[in-house]
């Protein structure tokens, strides 16, 4: 299959967010999806980007993302957070995937970063293994730890 790694374009962003929806439905939070393709563009595309966003295209069709953010560590310095890495189902096993984490290691690299952190969600064993190929270390004595919107109200409200 033949495919582009290019930077995203506001324009891509209506067939980012079914990808973001597709992997929604993937881990079984098909309603979780708060944001929507005016909002990816604002926070993407607006005088202070959020976000970068790499897009793997194929016939004029978005068929992968990977949307990365800066961070920063007290222990590193400078860092950068992969949101998400998405290849649409019938492109899965194709490269890819590879095609777009070597996208972001080297515009972190580009960056100067000391480190490149993501999440996987633990039953998802087929893009573990394809990480820890890849040579992340994959931490699995840390969990995530969030606050949701509810929960910042609730927060504020006790204060």
């Amino acid at each position: 299959m033949n495919y582009t790694i290019r930077k995203a374009k506001a324009e891509d962003m209506d067939q980012v967010l079914g990808l973001i929806q597709e992997l929604a439905i993937f881990e079984k939070e098909e309603d979780a999806v708060e944001v929507n393709a005016s909002d990816l563009v604002a926070d993407g595309f607006g005088a202070q980007p959020l976000f970068q966003c790499f897009v793997a295209e194929s016939d004029t069709k978005i068929c992968g993302m990977a949307l990365v953010y800066p961070r920063y560590s007290t222990w590193k310095g400078t860092v950068i957070h992969l949101e998400d890495l998405i290849v649409t189902e019938q492109f899965r096993g194709s490269g890819l995937g590879s095609a777009l984490l070597t996208e972001v290691v080297k515009y972190g690299h580009q960056l100067g970063v000391k480190r490149i952190s993501w999440e996987v969600i633990d039953w998802n064993e087929p893009a573990i293994r394809f990480y820890e190929a890849k040579g992340a270390k994959v931490m699995r004595d840390w969990d995530v730890v969030q606050l949701n919107e509810e929960g910042i109200q609730n927060f504020i409200a006790q204060l």
